[in-house]
């Protein structure tokens, strides 16, 4: 079956297109896909087995299984937020 598939702007730019489509056996899980992508994109390398899946909104297992009308997307994490910035006066 195909699969569409959505990618962060950093493994967009390795594949040359934020969405793709990849083939997938009918039984396939999210591990399926990702495996796909790589034997297809081998440039993602590490970055795609840092990113985060994500199946219809929610965060995805690797063992969860994707169907033909789902999108799944590899978003990968960002890092910083702590930081707390003080009010300026006026």
């Amino acid at each position: 079956m195909q699969v569409s598939v959505r990618l962060n702007a950093v493994l967009a730019q390795l594949t040359g297109a934020p969405r793709l489509q990849v083939t997938v056996r009918d039984d396939a899980t999210v591990a399926d896909v990702l495996q796909a992508l790589a034997a297809t994109y081998p440039g993602l390398g590490a970055r795609l087995e840092r990113a985060v899946p994500v199946v219809g909104g929610n965060h995805a297992r690797l063992t969860d299984q994707v169907a033909a009308d789902q999108e799944v997307a590899f978003l990968t994490p960002v890092a910083g937020g702590g930081a707390r910035i003080a009010p300026t006066s006026m």
